[in-house]
């Protein structure tokens, strides 16, 4: 009796010495992508309310399921978090013939962190400067024209085959170990553009080393405003958006998830934060989606787009 007491108390007592020493955040994708960029940029605003340090460790790999793993089979104490994005956290499980984990059970949304809206930029050396001229060009190429995205079954890779779907373009896909890892290719001109989250490649587009042909939101950005919507160019409802979310394993103290989420909503109230996101085109996240039940109800909708997308695309399992 005195063991099973013993037992039940444990999840109270970790709580209770929690956080003891640093905290790390695992981003299942290369640095300076926008998963990375957005888990940096909450991990310096939480560290204080916390009273440790976080530290941001990426691994990446198998579109992002490699960190993703690591962090479901680390201890369930608080100290081990998922930065997780579409890729890892929903499309990249869809598509995976035999599939490695259930995110949505082996895990658990503590919060989302934002939302940035998806382009498409393309070398300045092409002439290509509009997404119809991008499509018209494709089509005369008996190669194609190739475009990069974070990997097969990432963030970036369904909008691009849904662009495909649409149009008839002739886009060779290249995958990438993450968003970040598309850069250094793009900019060795080893690749001829990018299907990406507009914070990895805005600074290149207002530098002129690289065109932002569209970009896939309701309306244009405030930190390109010359870039046309896709919507504007004639793609009626295309909108393509990658998220972040903090996540820990399935089985962390409810305690301890109580106290991250609370860092996570005062970060996201801070207007330097706030400030420093809309500087990178990223939406914060709604007050709803600050809790676990808003973030799963959004996650469960990004679920059913997925589903559809890849139907459409007429992908497959691999």
């Amino acid at each position: 009796m005195r063991r099973r007491a013993l037992l039940a108390a444990l999840p109270l007592l970790m709580a209770q010495g929690w956080p003891a020493q640093p905290i790390r955040f695992i981003v299942p994708f290369a640095a300076g992508g926008n998963a990375d960029l957005t888990a940096r940029l909450f991990a310096g605003a939480m560290s204080p309310a916390l009273g440790q340090p976080i530290v941001v460790e990426n691994r990446s790999g198998g579109t992002g399921a490699i960190g993703t793993e690591a962090v479901i089979r680390s201890r369930p104490d608080g100290y081990t978090l998922l930065i997780g994005s579409p890729g890892s956290i929903v499309n990249g499980p869809l598509l995976q013939a035999n599939r490695r984990y259930d995110t949505f059970t082996d895990l658990v949304p503590v919060a989302l962190l934002g939302n940035v809206p998806m382009v498409i930029i393309v070398q300045p050396s092409l002439p290509i400067r509009s997404l119809a001229e991008l499509v018209t060009q494709s089509k005369a190429r008996p190669q194609g024209i190739t475009i990069g995205t974070s990997g097969v079954g990432g963030a970036n890779h369904l909008p691009l085959e849904l662009f495909k779907a649409a149009t008839g373009a002739n886009l060779v896909h290249v995958p990438y170990r993450g968003g970040g890892a598309t850069v250094p290719d793009f900019l060795a001109g080893n690749v001829d553009g990018l299907l990406v989250e507009l914070p990895t490649v805005l600074d290149l587009h207002r530098q002129g080393r690289g065109r932002i042909l569209g970009v896939a939101a309701p309306q244009r950005s405030p930190q390109a405003p010359e870039v046309p919507t896709f919507i504007e160019a004639g793609h009626e409802g295309f909108l393509a958006a990658s998220f972040v979310g903090l996540f820990a394993p399935a089985g962390v103290p409810a305690e301890i998830l109580q106290r991250v989420r609370a860092a996570v909503a005062a970060a996201a109230a801070e207007p330097e934060l706030r400030a420093r996101l809309a500087a990178f085109g990223a939406d914060p996240p709604t007050p709803a989606e600050l809790t676990t039940p808003g973030a799963a109800a959004f996650l469960q909708n990004e679920l059913a787009k997925a589903r559809r997308a890849i139907e459409i695309a007429g992908l497959k399992p691999e």
